[in-house]
């Protein structure tokens, strides 16, 4: 794994680095000694992060430093919350988890190692998942007698199947990174200590598009997936005019017609 400098355009804790190449901002959990285990102060500061993206970004990298993407919720913190306060703390991680996965900029999130319980949830409310091959997932908090509390009941059912999950959480089953991507918890999986790099690339690729389109991808088609048929054929409708009406839009489309851009070809770089 590779690691980055800090950069000081946002203040963040100890717990979070930030850096920025470019069009690309990168955030590390930088918890190694807790396993990037997630406590309020980790999450209300990727809040922080994502509301004070500057606004050249046109997208984001997530990882972790360490031997692991994330443990998940630090335990710790569970033992001095009442009912009320849990609620609460629950409602707070799914407004920041929100924040990112209906916000300005795609994310994609690179994993390795624990990927597990939070760290789970919080990987799933990104846009594109990278795995190394250490990856592993699991959600463990049927087992400790405590329930999934960072959106893991709305997306992760939606990644695997509730059949899937169930089974998860019932007996602790978890799954390595070859399964991960055959299941759909991650999108690609490279060798170890390659993940970061495959990240950039993609998120590359991502900032390489216009600004409507991305918006699109990430606000319009989750809605039209969860809604009836025919109120989805109108928004996609509604999207593609907008989406080809863009300025920058109609430049690509002028050069694809006058043969200046490339060809579609089939990459392979989903391959194991």
């Amino acid at each position: 794994m590779t690691f980055l400098e800090p950069d000081a355009r946002v203040r963040l804790p100890s717990s979070l680095t930030a850096e920025y190449r470019g069009e690309i901002a990168i955030l590390r959990l930088s918890r190694p000694q807790k396993r990037n285990a997630l406590d309020d102060t980790t999450v209300n500061a990727i809040e922080t992060f994502f509301t004070q993206l500057p606004h050249d970004i046109r997208a984001a990298v997530l990882h972790g430093e360490g031997d692991h993407f994330s443990a998940g919720l630090d335990l710790t913190e569970l033992t001095v919350r009442n009912t009320f306060q849990a609620v609460h703390h629950s409602r707070n991680w799914h407004r920041i988890f929100e924040l990112f996965e209906f916000g300005r900029v795609p994310v994609i999130a690179v994993l390795h190692g624990a990927v597990v319980g939070g760290g789970l949830e919080l990987a799933a409310a990104c846009h594109i998942r990278v795995a190394e091959r250490s990856a592993y997932y699991a959600l463990p908090e049927g087992v400790r007698g405590i329930y999934v509390g960072g959106g893991g009941s709305v997306r992760i059912p939606r990644l695997i199947g509730v059949s899937r999950m169930m089974d998860m959480m019932l007996t602790g089953r978890t799954y390595g990174a070859e399964e991960g991507l055959a299941m759909g918890l991650s999108h690609y999986l490279v060798d170890n200590g390659a993940g970061l790099a495959k990240g950039l690339e993609l998120a590359g690729r991502a900032a390489a598009n216009t600004e409507m389109t991305n918006y699109a991808v990430m606000h319009a088609l989750p809605r039209i997936a969860d809604g009836d048929r025919q109120g989805g054929y109108m928004m996609e409708s509604l999207m593609a005019a907008i989406a080809s009406g863009d300025e920058q839009a109609q430049a690509r489309l002028m050069d694809f017609l006058e043969k200046r851009a490339p060809k579609t070809v089939h990459r392979g770089d989903c391959e194991i």
